[in-house]
């Protein structure tokens, strides 16, 4: 399956290097081994691999390759200073891609920049517009088969349930004791675990770690920590509250979900919110990566509880406020609210089983799943 990244770096690699992160196993390697076919003598090379890192470490990579592509060198101690020295002894036929499976703008390393030397891109889970675009699903059994099963590729696009289920077991057993277990003293990972399961059944509602912290007999300082390492390793994202003041934003509680909505535990009305999140920070971070757009994500809630679950904004001002229900057409008393107070922002309810879509005068009324299927990634 052709990813809807793969036009955007062969562009931009043949301008600067570029680094692509995602979550493990959204499908890095193989979009990798996509690019590699369009070059005549690609080479890659894996930091877990024990011949490609000694080849890495020592730098006798062949001078004849014109793609390079190394995989998980954010593992690497002091890997920034390494990157910067063989960004500057790159041969000018060389193309580099550099990929990994965690946020590299967030790891522990620190110390060079690289500003200015890469062009960075995100791969999200698969979604309606690529599952119709290239699987030739309808948008609304494309949107179904997300709800259940997860945008990964392998679980996503199993020719059999049971498939994705077994898959998913072990991609969750070998996060907590494999990546995270890189971020954590081992006798953290059963706290950990432990939040991780609190957090697949409070997915869409504002976090309050205060409170899970009592729960768990942990500091809520602690438990920020290990949201920020769950965070920096794609296993799930937050979204703030939309404020005109950023500090006050970041003061309010975020709303948790997951890269994987095969995760979540709840109703199917939760895993509906769930998977339109995920498309709508794909979205963004799209727009952003390969536009530079000044794009956000947020949701807005009153101090009364009136919420609405997602919004847009460009350049801090608010362009959409979109609700999701699974059947309910009836116009959201929040949207209502919030759209007479936001009226430059479109506002939308999407409805996953809808059977004719609305306009009202400032309420639109549309198919969750066409909609989805019409965004820009």
């Amino acid at each position: 399956m052709q990813r809807y990244l793969d036009q955007i770096i062969l562009n931009d690699l043949a301008n600067k290097v570029v680094v692509l992160t995602g979550p493990r196993q959204v499908g890095k390697t193989t979009l990798s081994q996509q690019i590699m076919s369009r070059f005549k003598h690609p080479q890659y090379l894996n930091w877990d691999i024990l011949g490609d890192r000694s080849i890495l470490q020592k730098q006798s990579w062949s001078s004849q390759s014109d793609l390079l592509v190394m995989d998980e060198i954010h593992k690497m101690p002091h890997w920034k200073k390494w990157l910067k020295g063989v960004i500057v002894g790159l041969q000018n036929n060389q193309a580099l891609l550099v990929t990994g499976s965690a946020r590299m703008d967030t790891l522990r390393q620190s110390g060079e920049s690289l500003a200015g030397r890469y062009f960075s891109l995100r791969l999200h889970p698969i979604s309606v517009r690529e599952l119709v675009e290239k699987e030739g699903m309808t948008a609304k059994l494309a949107l179904e088969q997300l709800m259940v099963r997860g945008g990964f590729p392998e679980p996503c696009l199993a020719s059999e349930p049971i498939h994705a289920d077994r898959w998913r077991v072990q991609y969750f057993t070998d996060l907590i004791r494999e990546d995270v277990l890189e971020f954590s003293r081992l006798q953290e990972i059963n706290t950990m675990r432990l939040f991780v399961e609190v957090l697949r059944e409070r997915v869409g509602s504002p976090l309050s770690l205060a409170s899970i912290a009592r729960d768990l007999a942990v500091s809520p300082m602690t438990l920020k920590n290990y949201l920020e390492v769950l965070k920096a390793l794609f296993i799930v994202f937050t979204i703030p509250p939309y404020h005109k003041n950023i500090a006050r934003a970041i003061l309010k509680s975020p709303k948790v979900y997951f890269f994987d909505t095969g995760l979540v535990k709840g109703s199917p009305g939760v895993k509906l919110e769930n998977a339109v999140a995920t498309m709508l920070l794909k979205k963004i971070e799209f727009l952003r990566d390969s536009q530079g757009s000044d794009v956000g994500l947020h949701y807005v809630r009153t101090k009364d509880g009136a919420e609405v679950d997602f919004a847009l904004s460009h350049a801090g001002e608010l362009t959409q406020l979109i609700e999701v229900k699974r059947s309910d057409c009836k116009p959201h008393n929040a949207l209502i609210r919030f759209a007479s107070q936001f009226p430059q922002a479109q506002a939308i309810q999407l409805v996953l089983n809808l059977k004719q879509e609305e306009s009202l005068p400032d309420i639109e009324i549309l198919d969750a799943a066409k909609w989805l299927a019409c965004l820009e990634a």
